[in-house]
């Protein structure tokens, strides 16, 4: 039977990290690690770097990404909707404004029905919508070119005719485009509407008010007085379709610029009177 002590050596012979052998007197030896044969020593030394390795790849940029990415699959939405949540600085700035605007044309409405606070005056509104729609302006340029004795005349009221089509067409394409709703306190009970006129940016009459008011300022009116009523004109009937409830803030605002601007192009395609005699004599 064998002595405790040779039970306590066979333990211990067979603990991870000793390694011995045994003599001829039965008896084990133990051999230090440094006694280790070569081969199992190169073993650990090359898993050594494979370790680091491994550590280098979990902190890796890429390896963070695929986390990043799975983290976004675990909870169930794609990494696009993650960053959408996360708005930019310029599309909080956009709502803003558009808040404001919205609340600031409802607040001027003062004048989209009989029962608001200025409804009295509401009238001499649409009287002063009316004249700057588009059909008074076509008919009275029509009229004009027809009584006109002169080249100089002529000229003026073609080119004239010229700009409010270019207008409507314009107007017609931007609103076509963006599709943007009037507002909702507006009554539809506005003069000759067409298709178009059921969307709100930019407002024609704007447009129209500019462009003819630089036209007739620039080849019409020459006398400083009637350049002030021009210029009232132009300013009440922009202040008209917000008072009325016809328009945003911003859509009139848009359309004296966009006006403004189709002035300068007008000027561009100016027909002369020889270029208009060449287009009459065709006809």
């Amino acid at each position: 039977m064998p002595s405790p002590k040779a039970k306590c050596s066979a333990n211990r012979s067979g603990s991870p990290g000793l390694s011995g052998s045994t003599n001829g007197n039965g008896r084990y030896e133990f051999m230090s690690l440094n006694r280790i044969p070569p081969p199992i020593l190169l073993q650990r030394q090359g898993s050594e770097p494979t370790a680091a390795a491994k550590l280098r790849a979990s902190e890796s940029p890429t390896r963070r990404r695929g986390s990043g990415s799975s983290t976004s699959s675990n909870t169930g939405m794609p990494e696009e909707d993650c960053m959408r949540l996360n708005p930019s600085f310029i599309g909080i700035a956009l709502s803003s404004l558009l808040a404001i605007d919205l609340w600031l044309s409802k607040r001027l409405g003062v004048c989209a029905c009989e029962d608001s606070s200025f409804g009295s005056i509401r009238p001499l509104m649409k009287l002063i919508e009316i004249s700057g729609h588009g059909i008074p302006w076509l008919v009275g340029t029509f009229y004009g070119l027809y009584k006109a004795d002169s080249a100089a005349g002529q000229e003026v009221m073609m080119n004239l005719l010229m700009a409010l089509i270019l207008d409507l067409i314009l107007v017609g394409v931007v609103k076509a485009v963006v599709r943007r709703r009037r507002p909702s306190h507006n009554r539809m009970d506005m003069f000759a509407t067409f298709s178009v006129d059921r969307y709100s940016f930019p407002s024609g009459h704007a447009t129209r008010a500019a462009m003819c008011a630089r036209f007739l300022l620039a080849h019409l009116v020459l006398a400083a007085p009637l350049r002030v009523l021009v210029l009232l004109w132009s300013g009440l009937v922009g202040l008209s379709r917000v008072l009325l409830g016809r328009h945003n803030v911003t859509d009139v605002l848009f359309g004296f610029l966009m006006g403004y601007w189709q002035y300068n192009l007008v000027e561009v395609l100016w027909v002369s009177s020889v270029g208009l005699q060449r287009v009459l004599g065709l006809v």
